[in-house]
């Protein structure tokens, strides 16, 4: 049987999304709880690895399992096992030609960014901070140069494994919220750090170091010493994750204190 999971997690408790012999990563540890609750060794699929820091509103994952259990079993019984800093929001089977990753037709993240002289105290670990004024309408006529079908190599990182730079950036919003500024990025699939990489530039862009053209010059160039620096992993939160109808996955995931 396939069982997938809505998942959420706070990163900074982590080494990031995939399994370490160290043990530190969500994977390590969802998986010694899904291990218990199905009394034999699970193996488990993701629609997007997170780096270390970087948090999860709706992570998707997969796994197979021989031993039938209901599905508060699966949420609450795994939930009583896994650190406070991840939980398991649904559970549910699907059909064995679903994939978490091969199966997502969009993933959509958002970095949340504290625009404030001090930097922040209570949010600490869970936003990226910039001291300096930003100006949203100089970003947003930058970003609009991203979107559609590029090569993306200037925003990929030199560790990237990706077979092919090219990406179809679909939606790219910049939003103010008061000392918040929230940008959501959406696109069939995401480089390693792309995102942090394209907010990095377009933060550039808001603090006057650089005009809005210039984030097409970077696209252009394809080279990723011509880009911004790679912006702190606290403020990146994968958001959704969107699939086919088919499957009758969940399609939403719970309300963050940033979505207002």
């Amino acid at each position: 049987m396939r069982i997938a999971l809505g998942i959420e997690y706070n990163g900074s408790g982590f080494c990031g999304w995939q399994t370490q012999p160290s043990g530190c990563a969500v994977q390590d540890a969802l998986e010694r709880a899904l291990a218990e609750i199905a009394g034999a060794k699970i193996a488990t699929v993701c629609a997007g690895r997170t780096d270390t820091g970087v948090h999860a509103l709706a992570q998707v994952v997969h796994f197979d399992c021989g031993a039938e259990r209901p599905g508060s079993a699966w949420v609450r019984g795994t939930n009583a096992l896994l650190p406070a800093g991840a939980a398991v929001i649904w559970a549910q089977p699907v059909a064995a030609e679903f994939h978490a990753r091969y199966s997502a037709r969009e993933r959509c993240y958002r970095y949340v960014l504290f625009n404030h002289p001090v930097r922040p105290a209570v949010n600490h670990g869970r936003v990226g901070w910039l001291h300096l004024p930003l100006a949203v309408e100089r970003m947003r006529a930058g970003a609009l140069h991203l979107l559609g079908k590029h090569d993306f190599s200037a925003f990929r990182s030199a560790e990237c494994q990706a077979k092919s730079p090219m990406r179809e950036l679909r939606r790219l919003d910049i939003r103010k919220s008061g000392d918040y500024v929230v940008f959501e990025l959406a696109a069939d699939a995401f480089l390693h750090h792309m995102v942090r990489n394209i907010v990095g530039c377009l933060v550039y862009v808001g603090k006057g170091k650089r005009d809005p053209v210039w984030i097409a010059s970077v696209l252009a160039g394809r080279d990723r010493k011509l880009a911004a620096p790679t912006l702190d992993a606290a403020g990146l939160y994968l958001a959704h994750v969107s699939y086919d109808a088919k499957w009758g996955l969940p399609q939403a995931a719970r309300n963050a204190w940033f979505n207002e």
